[in-house]
């Protein structure tokens, strides 16, 4: 009896065993089944990864405007006279150069306004060059400032090598505040050119005091009414363009707001702030610059453009120059202007005839602006001989030698008119 009771209970704990076998293998089977259900397939992948988007819907007041305007926007490269091997001259205020080689000083944009090639940017893009450029795409063209007011800070360039398509000029003096600001320019220069950003009209006729220095480089302090705006604003944005949703140029990004201490500073400088400053920035009013476009295309002539190729020699003034040095002009404050500083006139030349006088600082030839001595020399091989040219000349009274003043008493700039011809031996 008890031999049956045994084998039973062994009966028992075998049939228990093989249930839990069979039942993880069901368990194992199932879990085996309900993975390969629960896999993703190729299908549902490719549902989630190879997806297109259809250009054509996606929609913005913006995207047009970008790809359209940008065409317009350019480049503009400011060349220096890089001067060396100097000697000494008169007081040690002058510095005299034997030999001069060419640097790029500075970039900032442009904008094609014209189909003739004029091309409107900031002033302080251009300042104090020797030599002007316009870039887009990996090529340059030579461009001539025809025009340029520092208190507004307003150029136009002409570069008739450049076929770009002119941008619609707008109407400033309809902008709303929160419509679209459309940035376009080349910030940090030509490896981000034609950088569109966005943003809104912050404010209208905001107030912005700044010294700067007249068309001849004296020093002044202005007033101007700008266009806030928030649009990400960097430098070398300087002279490029802010267009509204029409595609129209309302506007030439020209500061932005840096320092919570300091007042706002153009792209070629930045000041250090302890505030932090964002999307703060202005943009000069288009309808500023359309009086001084105006002038450049009612005394523009195309026939005018082709230069001649004969070789003849130039014609002179007859005096003798020199480029005053920056640590004279410090010395005074920046009360002088920039030019080419007459230290000696020939009698019976074209100089005296027309009363220029030793001491007289020559800062615009026959429209042109000249900021030193090279400039000079480059405007006069321009001119045919008997022509008469109009001169202006910062004259100090009662000296012909700032060199040794301490301060500007005095003085004022004087219109004259000179006939050139060419002269011996001589300076200009």
């Amino acid at each position: 009896m008890k031999g049956f009771e045994h084998m039973k209970n062994k009966f028992k704990k075998i049939t228990v065993l093989l249930t839990a076998l069979a039942l993880v293998l069901t368990l194992g089977l199932g879990i085996n089944a309900s993975a390969k259900e629960n896999k993703l397939t190729d299908e549902q992948i490719s549902a989630i990864i190879d997806v297109e988007t259809d250009s054509e819907k996606v929609t913005s007041p913006i995207i047009e405007v970008a790809n359209e305007a940008k065409k317009s926007v350019v480049g503009v490269n400011n060349y220096k006279s890089q001067r060396s091997d100097y000697y000494g001259y008169g007081y040690g205020y002058f510095n005299v150069p034997r030999q001069s080689s060419e640097r790029l000083a500075g970039t900032g944009s442009g904008v094609v306004v014209t189909e003739y090639g004029h091309v409107l940017t900031n002033n302080h893009v251009i300042k104090d060059s020797t030599r002007v450029t316009v870039s887009f795409e990996g090529e340059e063209y030579e461009a001539q400032v025809v025009a340029s007011d520092a208190t507004i800070d307003i150029a136009v360039l002409h570069a008739p090598g450049i076929k770009l398509p002119a941008v619609p000029l707008g109407d400033s003096d309809s902008l709303q505040i929160g419509e679209y600001a459309i940035v376009i320019g080349n910030p940090l220069g030509e490896q981000f050119e034609r950088t569109v950003t966005v943003g809104f009209v912050s404010a209208l006729g905001r107030e912005v005091q700044d010294q700067v220095s007249d068309i001849y480089g004296r020093r002044a302090t202005v007033k101007n009414q700008m266009i806030q705006v928030d649009a990400a604003i960097n430098e070398g944005n300087s002279g490029g363009g802010m267009f509204n949703t029409l595609g129209q140029l309302q506007g030439i990004p020209s500061q932005k707001l840096v320092s919570a201490d300091d007042p706002f500073s153009g792209f070629f400088g930045f000041s250090q702030s302890r505030a932090s400053i964002d999307n703060i920035g202005m943009c000069i009013p288009i309808n500023v610059a359309k009086p001084m476009l105006k002038n450049v295309l009612e005394n523009y002539d195309s026939s005018q453009v082709v230069a001649s190729t004969e070789k003849t020699p130039p014609p002179k003034l007859g005096v003798t120059i020199t480029t005053l040095s920056a640590a004279m002009n410090q010395k005074l404050d920046g009360t002088l202007p920039n030019g080419a500083y007459v230290i000696k006139v020939e009698e019976d030349s074209p100089a005296s005839d027309a009363g220029i006088k030793k001491g007289d600082i020559i800062v615009e030839l026959d429209g042109k602006i000249i900021n030193n001595t090279e400039q000079l020399s480059q405007t006069l091989a321009e001119i045919k001989e008997g022509s008469t040219v109009k001169l202006k000349v910062f004259r100090t009274k009662d000296t012909d030698d700032v060199a040794r003043l301490n301060t500007i008493g005095d003085s004022e700039y004087i219109d004259l008119e000179v006939t050139l011809r060419v002269l011996g031996d001589m300076d200009m």
